[in-house]
């Protein structure tokens, strides 16, 4: 991997079936949703969903999807909006090579350039959970729980 060959695209006729074939490891399965799966929640949240293949060189490597401006309680505070990551797979004979921080960078970014201030993850509580990644980058427990997931926060300012 080259910093300079590394990029997120959108994820288009050209190399949908290749983001679609992004397949983590076996023991990962049950911590992150398909690509395909993904792909249809982004069609089905246009206004907020932002997918995008991670690719270095010409080869798909990955799949990250961000959320941006997404109301997040609106029975609570139906004016109350949050941006960050809703998901990252890595190909799982690509994982360790640092796709996955650049992937997450690289939306910590995106949602800085929309005036963003800060970054959102959840993660599942189980075994090979991602949690040390994540707050590996920065991010902190927020305390909250979506679902039965804990919310993470990365400051931007």
């Amino acid at each position: 991997m080259t910093d300079s060959s590394l990029r997120l695209v959108p994820v288009t006729p050209d190399n949908f079936d290749a983001v679609c074939a992004v397949r983590v490891h076996p023991d990962q399965e049950h911590l992150v949703s398909p690509v395909m799966k993904s792909l249809a929640e982004a069609y089905v949240h246009g206004d907020t969903a932002w997918p995008r293949a991670v690719v270095d060189g010409d080869e798909v490597v990955g799949f990250v999807m961000a959320f941006m401006d997404y109301v997040w309680d609106p029975a609570k505070d139906p004016e109350h909006r949050r941006s960050g990551l809703w998901r990252l797979n890595v190909a799982a004979d690509r994982q360790g090579r640092g796709y996955g921080r650049f992937a997450v960078e690289a939306v910590t970014e995106e949602i800085r350039r929309r005036g963003g201030e800060r970054v959102y993850v959840t993660w599942k509580p189980a075994q090979n959970s991602p949690e040390p990644f994540y707050l590996g980058l920065g991010f902190r427990r927020t305390g909250e729980l979506s679902g039965d997931e804990p919310v993470g926060v990365l400051d931007l300012v």
